[in-house]
C-alpha cells in the first residue's frame, strides 16, 4: 500500500481518484452539453456519457463515506457532498447516507427508517402500478425511494431541523430542472432517460450482493443479531463484478462487484479490491455470480421483487450463492441504494 502523501490517502489516490473526478465532472458536463445537440447520434452519445458520469459520481460518495480518498475526513466529506449534486442524491445529507451506510456494515443489516414491504402491503393499487412500470423497466420502486429522499425534512420526524436545506436544495434543482423543461424539452427529458439509466446500474449491482433481511432500526438501538460477526457476514455476501477475465470492465463500476473484499476490508479503495479478490478467492470464478446469470435474475424478477416476502426456506447463505449463480433465482434485493439516507 502506498503511503500517504499529506492531501490524500494514499499517493496512487492521486492517479486513480484524480482520473474518476475528473471523468465525473467532464462527462457530466460533455454529457450534458450534448443533450442540446441537434443530433440523434450525439445525445445518444451523450445520455449515456451522462449516465456513466452519474455512476461514477455515485460510486465516488461510496468511496468519500468510507474515507478513502484523503487523509483528513472533512475532505472526503467535502468532496462527497460535490459528487452528491451530480447524481442527485443532495436533498438528504452526506453524513446522513454515510451514517445509513455505516449501520449496514457494523449491524451486517439493511438498516432503514421506511418499510417499504409495508407500505406496498397497505396500498395494493399503487403496488400493481409500480409493478406496472418495473415490466416496462421503468425502475418504480427507486423512483418512489428518491421521491422521499426530495422530501425527507418533511416526512422523517428525526430530519425535521433540515427542512430549510432540504427547501433550498429543492428550489435549487427543481428550478433547474423546470426551466430546462420549460426551454429545452428533449434536453429535460434526455437528462431523465440519463438518470433512469443510473439507478438501474446501481440496483443491479446491489441486487444480489446480499441475503440480508431489512429492519427498520436506523433510529433506534441496534438489535442486529449478527452484528460484528464476520464469518456470517462473508457468508451472506455476494460478489458480483461485470467480468474477472476482463478485469478493466469493472472498472466502469469502480470495482464494487468485488463485494466480498469491501465486506472483507472496507478500508481498501476501489483500486485495490480485485487484489484482495483473488487472495480471498483465487479467483475461482465459483465464488462469483457471473454477469449473465446476473442479467437474467435481474430480467426474469424486475416484476416480483416489488413486494414479495420470502418463505423461511428461501435459499441462504452458499445456497442463495448457489441458485444466483444458475440464474434461476433468488428474486434479489431492491431499492437498498446508498443514495438514500433512510
Amino acid at each position: 500500500m502506498s503511503k500517504s502523501t499529506g492531501l490524500l490517502k494514499e499517493s496512487a489516490g492521486w492517479l486513480y481518484y484524480g482520473v474518476a473526478v475528473t471523468y465525473a465532472f467532464g462527462g457530466y458536463g460533455l454529457g450534458l452539453a450534448g443533450l442540446f445537440v441537434v443530433s440523434l447520434p450525439i445525445n445518444i452519445i451523450a445520455t449515456l456519457l451522462l449516465a456513466h458520469a452519474m455512476i461514477i459520481s455515485a460510486y465516488l460518495i461510496h468511496e468519500c463515506g468510507h474515507n478513502l480518498v484523503f487523509s483528513r475526513h472533512r475532505d472526503n466529506a467535502t468532496l462527497g457532498r460535490v459528487m452528491s449534486w451530480l447524481c442527485g442524491a443532495a436533498y438528504g445529507t452526506y453524513e446522513d447516507m454515510r451514517y445509513k451506510h455505516f449501520r449496514h456494515h457494523v449491524d451486517n443489516d439493511d438498516v432503514v427508517w421506511f418499510a417499504y414491504d409495508e407500505f406496498f402491503q397497505r396500498r395494493p393499487l399503487f403496488t400493481t402500478m409500480i409493478r406496472g412500470l418495473e415490466w416496462l423497466y421503468i425502475p418504480a420502486h427507486d423512483l418512489l425511494m428518491h421521491g422521499v429522499m426530495v422530501v425527507t425534512s418533511f416526512v422523517i420526524p428525526q430530519r425535521r431541523d433540515q427542512r430549510v436545506r432540504n427547501v433550498v436544495v429543492i428550489l435549487i434543482r427543481g428550478g433547474l430542472f423546470l426551466a430546462l423543461a420549460i426551454f429545452f424539452p428533449k434536453a429535460a427529458l434526455l437528462y431523465v432517460v440519463a438518470y433512469l439509466i443510473m439507478m438501474h446500474v446501481l440496483r443491479f449491482m446491489d441486487s444480489v450482493q446480499h441475503d440480508y433481511p431489512y429492519s427498520t432500526t436506523l433510529f433506534e438501538t441496534s438489535r442486529a443479531p449478527h452484528k460484528g460477526d464476520a464469518v456470517w457476514e462473508q457468508e451472506h455476501t455476494f460478489s458480483n463484478p461485470l467480468s474477472l477475465r476482463f478485469s478493466k470492465l469493472n472498472w466502469l463500476t469502480l470495482n464494487f462487484g468485488y463485494h466480498n473484499a469491501h465486506h472483507a476490508n472496507m478500508n481498501l479503495p476501489f483500486y485495490r479490491l480485485p487484489a484482495l479478490h483473488a487472495e480471498l478467492s483465487g479467483n475461482d470464478p465459483d465464488f462469483i455470480i457471473p454477469l449473465g446469470s446476473q442479467l437474467r435474475l435481474y430480467h426474469n424478477n424486475r416484476v416480483s421483487r416489488i413486494y414479495n416476502p420470502q418463505p423461511e426456506n428461501y435459499p441462504k447463505g452458499r445456497d442463495y450463492l448457489r441458485v444466483a449463480q444458475s440464474g434461476a433465482g433468488p428474486i434479489g434485493g431492491n431499492a437498498a441504494s446508498f443514495l438514500t439516507s433512510f
